[in-house]
C-alpha cells in the first residue's frame, strides 16, 4: 500500500523524525511511502536532504504564517487533487505543526484518512502556545488513530478526552543518529568530565535546578559544563554564566552542528521539571552518551531500560548526586547503529496498522 508521511515544521526535530519514520515504514514489506515536508525545512537544505515527494511552501515568520492562513482555502483544492493522484491508502502526521489543518482538509476532500503521532498532549509549563495547541486539537479531532510516544502522553490524551472514539496506540521515541560515523566513547579524551545541557531553553527544562545542583557540588575542576540552546534570558542563565567551568551559548543550533556537539560531550543533562519524552535524549542514546535525567513525565519510560541513563529526583540534590555517580563511572559502551534501526522498525510496525485502518 502507498502511504503519505507529512511534517510541515521548519526547524527542530519534526522534519528529521518524519524522514526517519518514512524510511522505516518504507522498509516494511508491501509498503510504498511518500514524504511531504516544508520546503523551508532546515533538513531540506542540508548536505543530504531526504527524498521528498511533496514539498510544500509554508512560511517564514509570523507574517508569512498569517498570509498562508489567509490563502488556505485556495490551497486545499489543488492539494486534494494531488493527493488523489498519489492513490494513498492513508496518511500519518509525524509531528503536528501549525499548517496541518490545510493537509487535513485536503485529505478529507480526497477521501483519505490519517493518523497522528502525538509528541505532546499539552503545552509545558512556561510555554505560551495557545494557538499551536488549539490547532493540534483540531488536527487530532479529525484523525482516526493517535500514536503516543509515551504512556505519560497517552494518559494525558485520555484524561483530556482527545482520544475519545479513536484508536490509541503506544510507541516510543527511537534514537536520532546525527553525523556519518559513531563518535568516540565517553571520557576517551582523557580530560575532565564534559557535561552538556542542550536544547530549547524553556522554564520547564529545570535550569534553576541545575544552578542549585552546581552550588551543592562546589569546586568543579573535575568537570566542565556547556549549556547550549535558544531561549529567553532568565535568572538561571545569568547565574550559570557566573559559575566557574560553565559556558552558556544562547543560540539556535543548526542540524549540521548537533553531531559535533554530542561528540564533544561525555554526558547529556536533562534536569527537567516535566517532560513528555525527549528528542535530545534520543540523540544522546544514539551517540552513546551518558544521560542524567530527572524522573518526570515520559523520561522514566524512555530511559528505564537504557544502561546509559542515570535517573534522579527532580531536585538540585538529586541532580548533584547523579553527577557524582557519573564521575565514578568508567567509559560506557556505544550502542551500534543497528540499535537505532531496530527501534525505528518497531515504531514503523506500531504505526502501520494505524494507517491500514485509517478512515476519512
Amino acid at each position: 500500500m502507498t502511504v503519505l508521511v507529512w511534517q510541515w515544521g521548519r526547524h527542530g526535530a519534526g522534519p528529521r523524525f518524519a524522514a526517519a519514520l518514512a524510511e522505516s515504514l518504507g522498509a516494511l514489506p508491501d509498503m510504498d511511502v511518500a514524504l511531504s515536508l516544508s520546503a523551508q525545512a532546515e533538513i531540506m537544505h542540508g548536505t543530504t536532504p531526504p527524498a521528498c515527494a511533496l514539498p510544500v511552501a509554508t512560511y517564514d515568520g509570523m507574517r508569512g504564517f498569517l498570509a498562508r492562513v489567509a490563502a488556505a482555502p485556495a490551497m486545499i483544492g489543488p492539494l486534494a487533487a494531488r493527493l488523489r493522484m498519489m492513490h494513498l491508502r492513508g496518511a500519518v502526521c509525524a509531528m503536528p505543526a501549525p499548517l496541518d489543518f490545510v493537509m487535513a482538509a485536503g485529505l478529507r476532500r480526497a477521501g483519505i484518512g490519517y493518523a497522528v503521532v502525538v509528541h505532546d498532549a499539552e503545552a509545558h509549563d512556561g510555554e505560551a502556545r495557545p494557538m499551536e495547541m488549539a490547532l493540534q486539537r483540531r488536527l487530532l479531532r479529525g484523525a482516526s488513530t493517535l500514536i503516543a510516544l509515551s504512556q505519560h502522553v497517552a494518559d494525558q490524551l485520555q484524561a483530556r478526552g482527545l482520544a475519545h472514539g479513536k484508536r490509541l496506540l503506544l510507541g516510543s521515541h527511537p534514537p536520532f543518529v546525527f553525523g556519518p560515523s559513531p563518535p568516540p566513547p565517553p571520557r576517551a579524551h582523557g580530560g575532565a568530565l564534559r557535561l552538556l545541557c542542550f536544547g530549547r531553553l524553556r522554564p520547564y527544562k529545570g535550569l534553576d535546578l541545575l544552578v542549585g545542583a552546581l552550588e551543592l557540588l562546589g569546586a568543579r575542576d573535575h568537570f566542565v559544563l556547556r549549556v547550549v540552546g535558544e531561549g529567553a534570558e532568565s535568572p538561571a542563565l545569568r547565574a550559570l554564566r557566573r559559575m566557574p567551568n560553565v559556558t552558556v551559548e544562547n543560540r539556535w543550533v543548526p542540524e549540521s552542528e548537533i553531531g559535533d556537539l554530542l561528540a564533544w560531550s561525555d554526558a547529556v543533562l536533562l534536569p527537567y521539571r516535566e517532560a513528555s519524552q525527549s528528542g535530545v535524549a534520543a540523540a544522546a542514546i544514539a551517540a552513546g552518551r551518558w544521560l542524567i535525567a530527572t524522573r518526570v513525565g515520559g523520561l522514566t519510560e524512555q530511559l528505564q531500560d537504557g544502561a546509559l541513563g542515570v535517573l534522579c529526583e527532580p531536585s538540585a540534590r538529586g541532580i548533584a548526586e547523579a553527577v557524582q555517580t557519573l564521575l565514578a563511572r568508567g567509559p560506557a559502551p556505544c550502542p551500534s547503529p543497528a540499535d537505532a534501526n531496530a527501534a525505528w522498525r518497531r515504531l514503523a510496525e506500531t504505526v502501520r496498522p494505524a494507517i491500514a485502518t485509517a478512515s476519512p
